[in-house]
């Protein structure tokens, strides 16, 4: 069974069973069933089931965003939010496969060349807990409009959620076996993977899973994309508009009490407005409210579970120790539940555990750079290439600086957010393969190169 606690007071919440091998390998089965079928339909079949879908999450707003409330700490007004920007990643693939999917004509010395984008069948989504609407979404809305089927093996501490976004495509009419819900104990997650019937995996969670996760899948010589973590560097130079830079880096700090792969963890900044930037970012942090995410007022959550909790202090207690001095917060709330505070740590190197390990969790890091070249040497000195921001008076000097950039996606000027008409994934130990826009539907098909003869004279 899945037993799931309430982060807000640490107390039981609810139980969902657990598939049993014969009861997960039915559903996979399912799956293909259903896939020979789908392919089968056109796009615009296909988007009509998307847009239905979307309007049943719109009807159920406010149910689903409670789950997630309930289930994560997601504050309703975030989860709310969420619920939105997952309808909006349905919709926006029901109206943009046929485009994004359309056969590309290639010359060759056929007489008619080109490239085709087909199905590949039944592929696995295995998606973690802090964003569990949206990133359900974001795997199964091109995956399902480019003609596969889906599995969803959610994270184990949200089984309301999952059985709720099954619960949606069934609500909507979709076909069995569209998508469905696969509850498994993290240990029988290897022999989804390896089923012959699953094609492909997506994979969100750290990195040290998707290392196993891609050996698996390479194994059985399966695709596979990986969108992994994160130590994301936001660099904010002399010319800055500082007012705006800490405004929105306090917002993209602190979004799911801190529990985002793409949020700005590493705050690096020209020494010539340091202290004054560190000024700003204070009082927006001093300012957030902290408390129940059922409330409306509530900005920051509790931390997932407790041993994240803990792993955050952990991290703030051992980069103290090494030099590093906390203005605000720095030691868990003595409350019921998983509660950590705002926390605002600078004079951080980047050798202490802050900048090297992810920070899950509320905590503003900030560096000194003497210059913008040291400020992208900082910014790349990290195992990890997920997201990266640059805030500057010189939106030529910032897109310069992008080029420079070890990570996936840059924001010069603004937050770093993921966003269904541009493709998102990292470099180095933070993933593999695209999601969203055009790029990440093309992660799962097959790219048919058609000859078409005689040759031509």
């Amino acid at each position: 069974m899945f037993n799931v606690i309430d982060p807000t007071n640490g107390t039981f919440l609810h139980e969902f069973p657990v598939l049993a091998p014969d009861e997960m390998a039915q559903r996979i089965e399912l799956a293909e069933i259903a896939y020979h079928n789908w392919k089968q339909h056109s796009f615009d079949a296909r988007a009509e089931v998307l847009y239905a879908v979307a309007q049943v999450m719109k009807d159920d707003e406010e149910k689903l965003a409670l789950l997630m409330t309930e289930e994560m700490g997601k504050p309703i007004n975030e989860a709310r939010g969420e619920v939105k920007k997952a309808v909006w990643c349905a919709e926006h693939y029901a109206k943009y496969a046929k485009e994004y999917l359309a056969d590309l004509s290639l010359e060759s010395d056929a007489t008619r060349s080109y490239v085709q984008h087909l199905p590949i069948g039944p592929v696995l989504g295995i998606l973690p807990w802090n964003a569990p609407f949206w990133l359900a979404f974001r795997f199964c809305a091109p995956a399902l409009m480019a003609g596969n089927t889906c599995l969803m093996k959610h994270d184990p501490h949200v089984p309301a959620c999952a059985e709720a976004i099954a619960g949606v495509f069934k609500k909507a009419g979709a076909t069995e076996g569209l998508l469905q819900n696969l509850p498994l104990n993290n240990e029988d997650v290897a022999s989804a993977i390896e089923h012959p019937i699953i094609r492909a995996v997506s994979f969100t969670g750290s990195s040290a899973a998707g290392a196993k996760v891609a050996a698996l899948a390479a194994g059985a010589i399966k695709p596979v994309v990986l969108e992994l973590g994160g130590s994301d560097p936001s660099i904010i130079l002399a010319d800055a508009d500082l007012e705006k830079a800490a405004d929105t880096l306090t917002l993209s700090r602190i979004i799911n009490a801190g529990q985002s792969c793409i949020a700005a963890k590493r705050l690096i900044v020209e020494e010539s407005v340091y202290d004054d930037f560190i000024e700003l970012l204070h009082a927006r942090l001093a300012k957030l409210k902290v408390g129940d995410p059922r409330e409306e007022a509530t900005q920051v959550g509790p931390i997932a579970r407790a041993d994240l909790r803990d792993n955050v202090a952990r991290q703030v207690s051992q980069t103290i120790a090494a030099g590093a001095r906390c203005l605000l917060g720095g030691e868990p709330i003595d409350a019921p539940g998983y509660f950590y505070p705002p926390t605002l740590l600078v004079d951080v190197t980047n050798d202490m555990v802050a900048c090297r390990e992810e920070t899950f969790g509320p905590v503003a890091v900030v560096l000194k750079a003497k210059n913008m070249e040291q400020a992208i040497e900082i910014a790349n000195d990290t195992e990890y290439g997920l997201a990266a921001s640059v805030w500057t008076g010189s939106a030529e000097v910032g897109a310069q600086m992008a080029k420079r950039l070890e990570a996936g996606q840059v924001a010069v000027n603004g937050i770093v957010k993921t966003d269904p008409r541009l493709p998102s994934g990292g470099v180095k130990r933070s993933g593999l393969g695209r999601e969203l826009g055009p790029h990440g539907i093309m992660e799962f098909v097959n790219k048919q190169q058609v000859w078409l003869g005689p040759v031509k004279t």
